[in-house]
């Protein structure tokens, strides 16, 4: 499984651009006025792993297939969203179906029109944001007065549902992210199932000029100053190398282009990385001479659940999964030098998967 991250942020901050570079193609129209993006443009995005392909050589893999991340480019969010704005339900509607909101937030200065008139990256995200608790404000307050009635009924289940909405509730009337709610464990599930759009996980994506995007500049450390106050995550790109970097032909050129800048990797790489550590992501890969294969799953999955990934009947059946960490599968030169220096484990139910476990799972239905 990939994940789907939404791109959301003001108008003219450069969102289509960083979704046409992402994706390296033109499905976004990235242009100098509100709106150019109306419906939402969905790109899949291979996960860079320099792993999958050191194991398939060693495999002799006829194939080699990465997992993926999702990305949905929404249209600009302005001030009123919440309230219609700007065709604001619509596109709050598209933010609730992602798993984490990437806010792309303007760094540099430049001719592109700003839809507030000048760069201010943390007014924007607090006109973004605040748009986003009202959204949860009104959908809570909503919700609540029905189930506080069966609560003074005495239904369990609805006093336990009201007692994490009001916490939510305190939070969003201060100001404050629903994602900032601390939660009893038993509770984590009914919370998530509230759906409230400032629960995602948020990363910031500092929009800079070239000259900023090794080091970023005065804007982009603002923003990461409130990511760490607002438990975000950040990252500093330039849209504008990344889509240079799209456009270029061969690795050689992108890495050439790249060094020439002090860059060491892409904008995308760093914006994968981030993504994983904010959803809490590993990586795991069935390696055969067919084909070597990177799959996604949350961190703390049992090993049937990472089986349930390939195929629901993996989970549905799974007996046992035989597993070689990705450093002893390397180390021993593959799959049957690792059984042969006794590398390779059976694994049963309760097995956690870990970041890099090569696994082939066993199972009957």
């Amino acid at each position: 499984m990939g994940f789907k991250c939404g791109i959301v942020g003001l108008p003219n901050v450069g969102k289509s651009t960083l979704f046409n570079a992402l994706t390296q193609t033109a499905a976004a129209e990235a242009a100098n006025y509100p709106f150019c993006t109306i419906e939402p443009n969905t790109g899949r995005v291979a996960v860079p792993d320099e792993r999958l392909e050191t194991l398939a050589t060693l495999a002799k893999s006829a194939k080699v297939i990465p997992t993926f991340l999702e990305f949905v480019d929404i249209a600009g969010l302005v001030r009123g969203a919440s309230k219609g704005e700007g065709l604001g339900n619509q596109f709050l509607a598209n933010i609730r179906e992602v798993d984490a909101i990437v806010h792309v937030l303007r760094c540099f200065e430049g001719e592109v029109t700003h839809v507030e008139g000048d760069v201010d990256p943390i007014r924007d995200a607090d006109t973004v944001e605040t748009e986003l608790m009202l959204a949860d404000l009104e959908s809570l307050e909503r919700r609540i007065a029905p189930l506080e009635k069966r609560a003074k009924g005495g239904e369990k289940e609805a006093k336990g549902q009201v007692a994490i909405m009001e916490k939510a509730l305190v939070l969003l009337r201060e100001g404050r992210p629903a994602r900032e709610v601390a939660l009893e464990e038993a509770e984590e599930k009914p919370f998530e199932m509230l759906q409230l759009l400032t629960a995602k996980p948020m990363l910031y994506v500092c929009n800079v000029d070239e000259e900023s995007a090794a080091d970023g500049n005065e804007l982009s450390a603002r923003v990461a100053a409130r990511a760490e106050q607002t438990g975000a995550a950040w990252v500093v790109i330039s849209a504008a190398i990344e889509a240079e970097v799209a456009s270029l032909d061969s690795d050689a050129e992108k890495q050439e282009f790249l060094e020439s800048l002090g860059l060491e990797e892409t904008g995308l790489t760093r914006v994968i990385r981030a993504g994983y550590g904010l959803l809490d992501l590993i990586t795991f890969f069935t390696v055969g001479p067919k084909e070597a294969r990177a799959w996604t799953v949350r961190r703390g999955a049992k090993a049937p659940e990472a089986a349930g990934v390939i195929h629901t009947d993996f989970e549905k059946g799974f007996i046992r999964a035989e597993t070689i960490s990705y450093d002893d599968f390397v180390a021993s030169g593959g799959e049957q030098g690792a059984k042969d220096a006794g590398r390779m484990r059976l694994e049963g139910k309760d097995y956690v998967a870990r970041d890099g476990d090569i696994f082939h799972f066993r199972f009957n239905v």
